[in-house]
C-alpha cells in the first residue's frame, strides 16, 4: 500500500478491508463499499494501479479491476444492508470504460446464471437473487444505452424464463419490475416526446422573467408535421413485451410493486409516439373496472398520476379519465367485517393534485365541479384520516368554487378529527350551494349504510346538521328514499335509514318550529300523502313491521333496539301527529321489552335508550328497587330518576357519580325521606360518593380515563351543593364543605388543562354564591381576596400563566395546603413545558417568600413529607414529586435546614426515598431519586454518610443507564460541592466517575469507598 503512486493510494485500503479484516458491523462494511465506488471514479485506466504486475512473473497478485469485482460479487450474496451497497458499486465499476470493454460482458453472463440457478423458495436463493437483480437495475440505469443494447434481449428473455413477476417475494417483484421498465427505456431511444402536452415554459427562469412583463406562457402544442417527423422511427418488438409487465405490474398485490410499475408505465410511455402511447393509455384505463381487485384501482390511478405529470396524458383523453377518477375517490369494496379501497381513494387525490400542477385551468374547467364536489366529500367524510388529508391538499383552490374559503376550513390539520368533519366543516362547505346536494347525496347512499357504525352514526347527525340548508330537498327526495331502506334486508342499510329518518325528521320540526308551523306543511304533499296510505314509508308502518317481523331480535337487535328507540324520541320530539294512534302502544310496548334485555346490548348503545314521557315514569320507578342491577340501570336512563347510593348496592365510581347526579331532580328536604329526597339521612353518603369520584385516576390505553369521572363529579358537586344550599343549608356540615373545597383546590392545580379549568370554575363559582351563600367554607375572607368577584371572570384556568400564580397562593392557607401542594406536584414535575414552566416558576415564587419564615417553612415542609408519605409507590405522584423535590434542592428553597446537623426534614426525606425506591425497576423513577440524593448531600451531619452510600449502592446497580446517570449526577455534584470527600482522594474518585466505562458488566467500580 505504501508502495503506490499518492494519488491511487486511496483505493487500495478499501478492497484491503473488504477482503481481508473481519469488521464486525455491516455499517463498516457498507460504508467502505460506498467508498470504494467512489474510488472507482478516478478518470484513467485501473491498470495503473497493477504497477509492475505483468512483468515481474514473481508476483502472484490478481489485477486490482479483478479484485474489485470479486468484492462487489461477494458482497452481492449478503443477507444485510452491504448488498445494496455493492449493487452501487457494480453499477459504478463496470459502467467505466475500460472496465466494460473486458468485463461487461463476463459479469452479465455471471448474473444471468446466477438467476437461472437461484430459488425465491429458500431464504439464501432470495437473497441471491435480491443482490443480482439489483446489480442488473443499478447498471441498466446508470450505463450507455449502446452499451447496453445487444444485451437487454438476452437479460429479459433469462426473466421470463425465470418467472421472476410470479415470486412470492415482494421484493423480487419489485426488483423484476424496475429491471424491466430500465431494459425497455434501452429498447427505446432516449428522447423528449414533442406531442406531450406542455403547460407554460418548463424554464423557472423563463418563467420569472415572463411574470415581470405580466405576459403569460400558453400551453404549447406542437404541429403535425413536426410530430409526424419526430416519430418516424422504429419500436422494437420486445416493448411490447415491456409494457405487458408494466401493466401487469399495476395490479400487484403490493403497493411498492405498482408503484415502481406505474412509474416505469410513465418513463417508457414518454419515448413512444403518441398512438402508441395513447394505446398505452388505454390499456391503463382498463385497470378501472368493477371486474378488476383494488389493487388494480390503485396501480391505475398511480399510473394515470405519472402519466399526467409527465404531460403524457393528452386533453382529449380527459373525458374519459375523470368519470373514472371520481368513481376512485369514493372506492370502498366491503371484505368481510371490514373494507378495502383507501389506498385507492388516497391515489385517486394524487392523481387530482397532479392534474391541478400538470393542465391549464381553462383544460380542466368542464370537470372542475365534479372535481371540486368529490374532492370536498372525500376531505370531509372518509373514514380514513390519510385520505382525508390527502383530500384537502388535493384542492385546487384557485379554480374550485369557493376554492380558497374551503381550504381555510378544511385544511390539514382540521380534517384530521372525524368528528369536526362531520359535524362542523361539513355544515360550512354545505353552505355553498355548489357543494350542498352533492354532499348530502353522498351521505345518503355510502356513508348511512357503511359497515362502521360510528360513520353511520356520524352520518345521520350530520344531515340533521345539513337539513336546514335545504329542508325541501330533504322533505322532497331524502326522505322518501331512506323509508324504503329502512326495512330493506340490510341489517347495516336498515339501521342508517332508521337513525337518518330520525334526524332528519326532527331537523325538520325544529325548522318549521322557528317559523310557527307544523313539520306536515313543510314536508311534501307527496310523502304526507305516503306517511298516511298502508304502505312501508310510513312512520307507524316502520315501526310496527319492524317489531313484528322480529327486525329488533337476534344477531341485529343490538344495532336495531336503540335505532328504534332514537326513532321513537325523535318522533316524539317532532310532535309528529300520533296522537291516540294504536302505534303508541307498540312504542310502550318495544321500550318495555328492550330493558328486559339491556344485558344483550353494549354499554354505548345502551345509552341511547330513553324516552323522555311523563306518563311513563310511574310505570318505571318499581324498576329502580329491582333485585337485578340491569334492569335498575335501565329504568335509570329511561326515566332519569334519583338513585340514591344508600338504597343501591355497591356501585363503581362511574356509575356512582352517574347516579348521585339526578338527586337535583328528586330536590332537598332536610326531614324528608331517604328512599325519595335528599334529607339528613342520605347528604353524607352523596358527598362521600362524589368525593370519592374525585379520586379515580384510572388510566387504560386511552389515558386518564378516570378523569371523565373526576369533572362528572365536580359538575355534580356543584349542582348538589346549590341545590342544597339553595333548600336546605343547614345539611352541610363544615367537614362536607371542607372535604368539597379541598378537593376543588387539588384539582385547580393540576396538569390538565381542561380539567384544571373545571375545577376552577366550580370552585370560584361555589365561593361567589351569594343567593344564599354556601356555608362553612375555609377561609372565605382570605379566598375572595385572591380571587375577587370582579376579576374572577376574566381569570382563564386554561393558561397556566393566569391559572397557576392565583393557585399557589392557597399554599399560604393551612386548610388547603395539603391538597393544593398534592395538585401542584403532578404538574411540577409534568412534561407538558408550560405547565412545568408556570407552575413551578409559582411554587418558588412562594417558597421565596417563606424562607425568612420559620414557621411557615417548617409547616410546609411537615405537608411536602405528608404528601410524599401517603403516595408511596403511587407512581402517578412520587415520580413527580421526585422530580418536583429536586427542583426545590437545586434552588436552594430548603438552605435554612442545612445549617443544622441531621436536620430531620432531611432524615426523613431520605427515609422516604430509600423506601420508594426499593426493589424498583422504574428507571425513570430511579433517575429522578439519584438527582434528588444529589440534593440532598448538601444537609450536614451523618445523614450527608447515608446519602452518599445511597448513590454508591446505584453505582453498583444491574442496569447500566442507571450507573451510567448516577456517575454522572456524582461528578457534577462533586463539583458543586466540594467539601464532600476528603481533598487527598477527590482527583482518584473523579478519575474514577469519569474514565469507568459504566455500561459494562465489569470494570473498576469497587474502586470508590465512602
Amino acid at each position: 500500500f505504501l508502495s503506490l503512486p499518492l494519488p491511487v493510494r486511496p483505493g487500495r485500503p478499501a478492497t484491503c478491508c473488504c477482503c481481508g479484516c473481519p469488521w464486525p458491523t455491516w455499517e463498516t462494511r457498507y460504508m467502505l463499499l460506498l467508498w470504494l465506488s467512489m474510488t472507482c471514479l478516478i478518470p484513467f485506466d485501473l491498470s495503473r494501479l497493477d504497477g509492475h504486475l505483468t512483468s515481474d512473473p514473481s508476483q502472484t497478485r490478481e489485477p486490482i479491476m479483478d479484485r474489485i469485482l470479486a468484492v462487489a460479487k461477494s458482497y452481492l450474496m449478503v443477507t444485510d444492508k452491504s448488498r445494496d451497497a455493492a449493487s452501487v458499486l457494480v453499477s459504478k465499476f463496470v459502467t467505466r470504460p475500460d472496465v466494460k470493454l473486458k468485463r461487461l460482458g463476463d459479469f452479465l453472463d455471471w448474473s444471468l446464471t446466477t438467476i437461472s440457478q437461484a430459488s425465491d423458495q429458500t431464504m439464501g436463493g432470495t437473497v441471491i437473487l435480491d443482490g443480482a437483480l439489483q446489480s442488473l437495475a443499478q447498471l441498466f440505469k446508470h450505463g450507455k444505452r449502446d452499451d447496453f443494447l445487444q444485451y437487454a434481449p438476452v437479460v429479459l428473455q433469462c426473466l421470463a424464463q425465470c418467472h421472476v413477476a410470479e415470486s412470492s417475494q415482494a421484493t423480487l417483484r419489485k426488483l423484476g419490475v424496475k429491471l424491466v421498465q430500465r431494459l425497455g427505456l434501452t429498447f427505446l431511444k432516449p428522447r423528449l416526446a414533442k406531442w406531450r402536452y406542455q403547460r407554460g415554459s418548463r424554464s423557472l427562469a423563463a418563467n420569472l422573467s415572463l411574470s415581470q412583463s405580466g405576459s403569460t406562457v400558453q400551453a404549447v402544442s406542437p404541429d403535425m408535421e413536426t410530430q409526424s417527423q419526430e416519430e418516424d422511427y422504429d419500436i422494437p418488438e420486445e416493448v411490447e413485451n415491456v409494457i405487458e409487465q408494466l401493466l401487469g405490474g399495476l395490479k400487484d398485490k403490493e403497493t411498492i410493486v405498482r408503484w415502481s410499475a406505474a412509474k416505469g408505465i410513465g418513463r417508457v410511455t414518454g419515448r413512444l409516439p403518441r398512438e402508441l402511447a395513447d394505446e398505452v393509455v388505454g390499456s391503463v384505463l382498463d385497470c378501472f373496472s368493477f371486474q378488476e381487485t383494488d389493487n388494480a384501482w390503485h396501480g391505475g390511478c398511480l399510473a394515470l398520476a405519472e402519466l399526467g405529470r409527465r404531460g403524457l396524458l393528452v386533453p382529449s383523453r380527459l373525458p374519459d379519465v375523470v368519470p373514472l377518477i371520481l368513481k376512485a375517490l369514493v372506492y370502498d369494496e366491503k371484505r368481510g367485517a371490514c373494507s378495502v379501497g383507501s389506498n385507492v381513494r388516497d391515489a385517486a387525490c394524487y392523481v387530482c393534485w397532479a392534474f391541478a400542477r400538470a393542465y391549464e385551468p381553462t383544460e380542466l374547467k368542464p370537470f372542475v365541479t365534479q372535481i371540486a364536489c368529490a374532492l370536498v366529500i372525500t376531505a370531509v367524510f372518509d373514514r380514513n384520516i390519510n385520505c382525508r388529508r390527502a383530500a384537502s391538499v388535493s384542492d385546487h383552490s384557485g379554480t374550485f368554487p369557493y376554492g380558497i374559503d374551503i381550504v381555510v376550513a378544511a385544511d390539514y390539520f382540521a380534517v384530521g378529527n372525524l368528528n369536526n368533519c362531520y359535524l362542523s366543516i361539513s355544515v360550512y362547505i354545505a353552505s355553498f350551494p355548489e357543494y350542498t346536494r352533492p354532499m348530502i347525496d353522498h351521505l345518503v347512499a355510502m356513508k348511512i349504510n357503511h359497515w362502521d357504525g360510528v360513520i353511520r352514526q356520524l352520518a345521520t347527525k350530520a344531515l340533521h346538521n345539513l337539513t336546514p340548508q335545504a329542508p325541501d330537498y330533504m322533505a322532497t327526495t331524502v326522505m322518501p328514499q331512506l323509508l324504503p331502506i329502512a326495512l330493506g334486508i340490510d341489517l347495516h342499510s336498515r339501521h342508517g335509514a332508521i337513525l337518518a329518518s330520525a334526524e332528519i325528521s326532527h331537523a325538520l320540526y325544529k325548522l318549521a318550529n322557528q317559523n310557527n308551523r307544523p313539520v306536515t306543511e313543510l314536508i311534501s304533499s307527496d310523502c304526507v300523502d305516503g306517511l298516511k296510505n298502508q304502505y312501508v314509508v310510513r312512520p307507524q308502518q316502520i315501526f310496527v313491521v319492524v317489531v313484528v317481523s322480529c327486525l329488533c331480535r337476534g344477531f341485529g337487535g343490538e344495532l336495531m333496539r336503540p335505532a328504534v328507540c332514537s326513532l321513537i324520541e325523535n318522533m316524539s320530539l317532532s310532535k309528529m301527529p300520533f296522537k291516540d294512534d294504536p302505534v303508541i302502544t307498540g312504542w310502550q310496548w318495544l321500550i318495555d321489552d328492550t330493558l328486559k334485555s339491556l344485558h344483550l346490548i353494549s354499554p354505548g348503545p345502551r345509552d341511547g335508550i330513553k324516552v323522555q314521557y311523563k306518563v311513563l315514569v310511574s310505570q318505571y320507578i318499581a324498576g329502580l328497587k329491582s333485585t337485578e342491577v340491569l334492569t335498575r340501570c335501565g329504568s335509570a336512563l329511561l326515566i332519569t330518576p334519583v338513585i340514591f347510593i344508600v338504597s343501591l348496592p355497591s356501585h363503581p365510581p362511574r356509575s356512582t357519580c352517574l347516579s348521585v347526579r339526578v338527586c337535583v331532580t328528586a330536590g332537598v328536604s332536610a326531614q324528608g325521606g331517604s328512599d325519595s329526597v335528599v334529607c339528613e339521612g342520605n347528604v353524607s353518603a352523596v358527598y362521600r360518593a362524589l368525593l370519592d369520584c374525585m379520586t379515580d385516576y384510572t388510566l387504560d390505553s386511552r389515558g386518564d380515563v378516570g378523569a371523565w369521572v373526576r369533572e362528572a363529579a365536580m359538575t355534580s358537586l356543584m349542582e348538589v351543593t346549590l341545590c342544597v344550599v339553595g333548600t336546605a343549608p343547614q345539611l352541610l356540615s363544615p367537614g362536607l364543605v371542607n372535604g368539597m373545597m379541598c378537593s376543588l383546590a387539588q384539582q385547580s392545580a393540576e396538569k390538565i388543562d381542561r380539567y384544571r379549568a373545571h375545577a376552577g370554575s366550580v370552585f370560584v363559582r361555589l365561593l361567589h354564591s351569594n343567593n344564599p351563600a354556601v356555608p362553612h367554607i375555609p377561609h372565605r375572607e382570605e379566598l375572595l381576596a385572591i380571587f375577587p368577584t370582579e376579576g374572577a371572570e376574566g381569570l382563564n384556568w386554561n393558561a397556566p400563566s393566569q391559572a397557576f400564580p392565583h393557585i399557589t397562593q392557597l399554599l399560604r392557607l393551612p386548610q388547603y395546603q395539603y391538597h393544593t401542594l398534592l395538585g401542584l406536584t403532578v404538574s411540577v414535575g409534568g412534561l407538558t413545558e408550560s405547565t412545568v414552566r408556570f407552575s413551578s416558576q409559582s411554587l418558588f415564587d412562594h417558597l421565596m417568600l417563606i424562607q425568612q419564615d420559620a414557621a411557615a417553612l417548617g409547616q410546609f415542609s411537615e405537608a411536602l413529607l405528608h404528601v410524599f408519605r401517603d403516595n408511596l409507590r403511587n407512581d402517578r405522584v412520587s415520580i413527580p414529586f421526585l422530580k418536583m423535590l429536586d427542583q426545590m434542592l437545586a434552588r436552594a428553597c430548603f438552605d435554612t435546614f442545612t445549617t443544622d446537623q441531621d436536620h430531620q426534614f432531611c432524615v426523613d426525606l431520605l427515609s422516604l426515598c430509600k423506601e420508594e425506591i426499593k426493589k424498583s425497576k422504574d428507571t425513570q423513577k430511579l433517575r429522578s431519586a439519584i438527582a434528588v440524593f444529589c440534593g440532598l448531600i448538601q444537609f450536614q451531619g451523618e445523614v450527608r454518610k447515608k446519602v452518599l452510600f445511597q448513590l454508591l449502592l446505584l453505582l453498583c446497580h444491574p442496569f447500566p443507564v442507571i450507573r451510567k446517570t448516577t456517575a454522572s449526577q456524582v461528578y457534577e455534584m462533586l463539583l458543586t460541592y466540594d467539601d464532600v470527600i476528603d481533598p487527598d482522594v477527590m482527583d482518584d474518585v473523579m478519575t474514577s466517575l469519569s474514565d469507568t466505562n459504566w455500561s459494562v458488566e465489569s470494570g473498576d467500580r469497587n474502586s470508590i469507598s465512602p
